[in-house]
């Protein structure tokens, strides 16, 4: 009976060490640079809104006030001094001027919100053609003309297929 068990212990370790030594090999990724043509560039752009507040003023029409009436006649005494100030050093005499009427226009002030609306580049989609196929990608930077590509090759390994006996 020992035999047996040592036998079939042995025969377990014999196959547990198969099933280890089928480790799948990971091929390495073969890499190159190249370049690629773009055919067009259109910008992503972000949209941002502000509100500020600005003083907006109008002129309307101010109620009408009344005119007062203009000064009576001075007076001869008054009329007569006036005209000899002059010759004696005085001031000039002061015209009298009718009085100009109030202004017919008020000023109206009052803040208003006003929204701004600004755009900015994010982003570029860039389409681009390598080998005569076409590609889309989202850029950070414009490229320009050319747009430099990263090409990896590595080798396609199918899944491993379960067995009959396996899991």
């Amino acid at each position: 009976m020992l035999r047996l068990r040592t036998a079939l212990l042995l025969s377990c370790c014999l196959l547990a060490t198969s099933v280890v030594a089928q480790e799948r090999v990971i091929p390495t990724e073969n890499v190159r640079l190249d370049y690629a043509q773009v055919l067009s560039v259109e910008p992503v752009y972000q949209t941002l809104r502000a509100t500020r507040t600005e003083q907006r003023c109008d002129e309307v029409p101010a109620p009408k006030a009344e005119v007062p009436a203009p000064a009576k006649d001075e007076g001869r005494w008054n009329r007569m001094v006036n005209s000899v100030r002059g010759w004696f050093g005085g001031d000039e005499p002061e015209p009298s001027a009718p009085l100009a009427p109030p202004s017919t226009m008020k000023v109206n002030c009052r803040t208003v919100p006003i929204e701004r609306e600004f755009q900015r580049p994010i982003a570029y989609d860039v389409d681009y053609i390598y080998k005569g196929v076409k590609y889309r990608s989202r850029l950070a930077e414009d490229p320009g003309n050319r747009l430099r590509i990263r090409i990896s090759v590595v080798p396609y390994i199918a899944p491993a297929q379960p067995t009959a006996s396996g899991p």
